[in-house]
């Protein structure tokens, strides 16, 4: 079965004092409010698409290391997860850094660091970021 989600963004502005609003449209949980300087400089109350990815990676890196675990016989009983996106203007996303705490009954130190690297080299959000192709469909109209 294959799925596929969408999103949206409406930009308004021009790209240092503009705003936008991105909309998560297959889940329907919410509008956020996106701008430039919430991206190169403080959040101030807004998203950017760098922490976009990082809930992105940090969710789907999750899912993947349980489900590494559990296949080993260890399910875990709670991963905690943090992706940090790192953004540089002018240069784009410099770096992503993962870090994971798990509860995980039967695993010592050296198998978990196993599969938390194998989720790392599997999870799918880790390998889009590892070099996707990226393709382009653009219009002009509103």
């Amino acid at each position: 079965m294959t799925t596929t989600r969408t999103a949206h963004t409406t930009w308004e502005g021009n790209l240092l004092q503009g705003t936008g609003t991105v909309s998560l449209d297959s889940s329907e949980v919410g509008q956020y409010p996106v701008s430039w300087p919430s991206r190169a400089e403080e959040p101030n109350g807004k998203t950017s698409p760098e922490e976009l990815i990082a809930a992105a990676h940090s969710s789907c890196y999750s899912m993947a290391l349980s489900n590494g675990l559990n296949q080993a016989g260890t399910p875990p009983t709670k991963l905690l997860t943090r992706a940090e996106v790192t953004f540089k203007p002018g240069e784009g996303i410099t770096g992503i850094h993962l870090s994971v705490q798990g509860d995980v009954p039967g695993a010592d130190e050296e198998s978990f660091r196993k599969a938390a690297e194998e989720a790392k080299a599997n999870c799918p959000v880790s390998q889009a970021l590892s070099g996707t192709t990226i393709s382009l469909s653009a219009s002009l109209g509103s």
